[in-house]
Parts: structure tokens; C-alpha cells; sequence
């Protein structure tokens, strides 16, 4: 029997064990999906925190219960920071970060960093997927070199995928079964190989013909997103010139059988996805010499989101005869959208760090953030203040940057003195409410 049939059968009998590296908020559920299914799972991760609230049954992620992870401890997954025990598995899953270092430019150390842990420990048999986020050619140029290192050759003794996440955070409509998995590989075995890795877990997947392609796939989907965010965002600062309610407007237009997508404006991009992916092709294009200009103005467009909402309380500080400085602010929702704990490049903390830097007085309340995280860039000494009529009311400005179904937006509206709302939950006009 070949490498390539003994590889196939050993996925599709459930022989194979699913190595996970990078247990965030893409592997942990790519974990628990494997291991519901009946595979063992070894998940590896450079934080030795983690791996042991991990091997306890403990989760660290709002939205994945803890009897969950404790179900999976049961069925024989286990947690390592241990990279040899990648020799264990038949497959090794990436899932970690490609943020955008200072320059905006992509950063791909983890991926590196990775291959690189992994790579003394590949054997025949082994199919390697990527599934963060990157450039086109990112799996040929990096991965390839160096899992062929060795002299074993990707295609015949081993296989190599591209197969982008799509988890969505908080979304009840979809789950990591549910969502459609995109697969390219780098030869017409290695996508076999994937496909017969994913379709055991996944109940639909959409094969092409190569990893280039999968890369670019991941990057379309979000570029679609950033630049008609960015276009809804510019149009909200036309209609409100203009004294028009954009989200009315948006509603009105949705109504539109075809050919529109109902995008709505807000506060800044956030997530690890919107805000960071694009400008992994503006990065690449150069190479090409190609200017990817729609890219890069949405990408104007959105950061400058909190500067604009920072705007509007002054504004409505300055009616109410204050200044910022020294003015108390209390943001509601901390988290990059609505009911999650996520907080990757959440642009309440850069509304944060704008109040801050005007001499205001920021505190924030967020029913699922209640310590301010540990963060790469950015860090306040706070806690999530209590969410009471009596606190609300104490506050000089109340500026609503992620709208969790947990608030009580009556008694918001009932209570603070200024309302500066970024998501348009307040749809009739009051004299203490700015839309922003």
C-alpha cells in the first residue's frame, strides 16, 4: 500500500490522531469538533498556562463551556507544549497568529516559529494544514523548504495544505461543522489528503486548485468585508453632514431583493480578521508592482473610526459646557463585537487611548471582560465598573462602543447624562443622545 492510500484510509477509519498546534479561538473548536467525532486529538501551544487549564477541563474562551473541554479530556485529548509529540500525530493543524507588525507589514514569525518546532519531528505520512491567515505563496515559499528539509517529498511521503478558518465568534447560526471549508494543496495528492482530513469533521467542503488559491480565497472573503465597511463608515460621515440616520437608510436598502449587502457603520474595525488580512495582499502586491488602492483607502477610512467617535464626545461634552479633560467617560463594551470576550484590535481601546491621551477620565463596563487583559500593545489598570443606574448616572459622557445583548439600553438611556452611540441602538432622536 502507498504512503498516499495508507494515509487516506487511516482518516477515513478514524486511526489517525489530529495534532493541533495553536489552541486559540480557531484550534480549540477545531479540536473539540475531532475529538466529538471520535479522533484522538494532541493539542500543542507554546503557553504552558493554557495547556494546563486545558488538561484540567478548564476553557479560557467565553463561549466554549468548560464541560466541553472536559468532554473532550474524557474522550483522550490531551494538551502539551511538548513539540516532539508531534511525531504522535497523523496530522498537524497550524492555528496561530499572522498579526501585522508596527510597519503594517505581515508577521509571520509564529507560522515560522512553528514549521520550525515541528519540522524535526515530521515523518512519512504526515499531512501538514496552515489555516492562519497570510499572503499568497506564504505555504510555497515557507512551509514547502522546510518540511522537504529532511529529504522526505511533499506529495509522496508527505503532504502539504492550505485551508483557511472561518470560525465566527458568538455567531449562533454557524459552527465549525457547519461552515463550508475551503482546501487547496499543494499536488493533486496532497489536496486528496486534505480533503479526506477535513471531510470527516466538516460537512462541506469546496476543494480548488491550489494553496496559492485557498490563500487568496481567506483574503477575498475579508477584503470584501473591510471595504464595504469602509464604505458604509464613509457614508454615515456624509449622512450625518446631511442629517440623515444611516442606519435607516442601511435597513431601507436591504430591503432590496438582489445586489446589495446590508453592512453597517461603526465605531472601527476589530477581530484578528477585518482589520489585520487585507494589508497581507497590499504587502504582497508590491512585489508585483501593483498599488491595491480600494484596500488601502478603506483601510484609512476605518482607522480613523475611533478619532471620528472621539470627536462626537467632545462635541457633546463641549454643548453640555465641558471639556474632555478631566471629564469622567465610561465606554460600554470593550470586546471587538457584540457577546464575546474577544478583544484582538478592538477599536475601544484605541478610543480608550484617545480619551486617555486628552486628559479624560476613562473607565469602562463590559459583562465579558471583567479584568482588562493582558495585551500586546495596549494596557489599562482596569476593571469592568458595575453596570447600576447609580454609576451610569455619576459619569460625565457614557460612550457605547460594542453592543452586547446583556446591556439594559433603557436604563442607559434613562440614566447617563450623554449618550454617544457608535452602533445606532438608539433610533429616536433625544437631546442627550449623539449618534456617532
Amino acid at each position: 500500500m502507498s504512503t498516499l492510500q495508507a494515509t487516506l484510509a487511516k482518516f477515513k477509519n478514524k486511526e489517525a490522531v489530529i495534532g493541533i498546534a495553536g489552541l486559540g479561538y480557531v484550534g480549540l473548536p477545531l479540536m473539540l469538533r475531532y475529538s466529538g467525532v471520535g479522533y484522538r486529538v494532541i493539542g500543542i501551544d507554546i503557553d504552558a498556562e493554557k495547556v494546563n487549564q486545558l488538561n484540567t477541563g478548564k476553557s479560557y474562551i467565553e463561549h466554549i463551556p468548560a464541560e466541553k473541554i472536559a468532554g473532550a479530556r474524557a474522550s483522550g485529548f490531551e494538551a502539551t507544549t511538548d513539540f516532539s509529540r508531534a511525531a504522535e500525530c497523523d496530522a498537524l493543524v497550524m492555528c496561530v497568529p499572522t498579526p501585522l507588525n508596527k510597519y503594517r507589514e505581515p508577521d509571520i514569525s509564529f507560522v515560522i516559529n512553528t514549521m520550525n518546532a515541528l519540522k524535526p519531528h515530521l515523518r512519512t505520512g504526515h499531512v501538514i494544514s496552515l489555516e492562519s491567515t497570510t499572503y499568497p505563496g506564504t505555504t510555497e515559499e515557507e512551509l514547502l523548504p522546510r518540511a522537504e528539509e529532511g529529504g522526505l517529498k511533499v506529495g509522496e511521503d508527505l503532504f502539504l495544505v492550505y485551508s483557511p478558518e472561518r470560525e465566527d465568534p458568538g455567531n449562533p447560526d454557524f459552527e465549525t461543522r457547519t461552515i463550508p471549508k475551503v482546501v487547496g494543496g499543494h499536488t493533486r495528492a496532497c489536496l486528496e489528503v486534505g480533503v479526506a482530513l477535513y471531510e470527516q469533521a466538516i460537512d462541506h467542503i469546496v476543494p480548488v486548485s491550489s494553496t496559492k488559491a485557498a490563500e487568496m480565497t481567506k483574503l477575498l472573503e475579508n477584503i470584501h468585508r473591510a471595504v464595504n465597511i469602509g464604505l458604509v463608515n464613509e457614508m454615515k460621515i456624509v449622512a450625518d453632514r446631511m442629517g440623515i440616520d444611516i442606519f435607516e437608510v442601511v435597513d431601507a436598502a436591504k430591503t432590496k431583493p438582489f445586489g446589495f449587502t446590508a453592512y453597517y457603520p461603526g465605531p472601527g474595525l476589530g477581530g484578528h480578521c477585518i482589520p489585520i488580512d487585507p494589508f497581507y495582499l497590499t504587502w504582497k502586491a508590491r512585489e508585483y508592482g501593483l498599488h491595491t488602492r480600494f484596500i488601502e483607502l478603506s483601510g484609512e477610512v476605518n482607522r480613523a473610526m475611533p478619532e471620528y467617535v472621539v470627536g462626537k464626545l467632545m462635541d457633546g461634552l463641549n454643548d453640555a459646557g465641558k471639556s474632555l479633560k478631566n471629564s469622567k467617560v465610561l465606554v460600554l463594551g470593550i470586546a471587538y463585537k457584540k457577546n464575546v470576550d474577544d478583544m484582538r484590535e478592538s477599536p475601544s481601546v484605541k478610543i480608550m487611548e484617545l480619551i486617555e491621551a486628552k486628559g479624560g477620565i476613562v473607565a469602562y463596563t463590559d459583562p465579558h471582560v471583567p479584568v482588562f487583559p493582558k495585551m500586546r500593545e495596549h494596557h489599562f489598570d482596569l476593571s469592568s465598573e458595575p453596570f447600576t443606574a447609580e454609576n451610569l448616572a455619576s459619569f460625565d459622557a457614557v460612550l457605547l462602543a460594542t453592543d452586547h445583548d446583556r446591556f439594559d439600553y433603557d436604563l442607559i438611556k434613562q440614566h447617563a447624562k450623554l449618550i454617544i452611540d457608535s452602533r445606532g441602538k438608539y433610533r429616536e432622536p433625544a437631546a442627550h443622545i449623539i449618534k456617532a
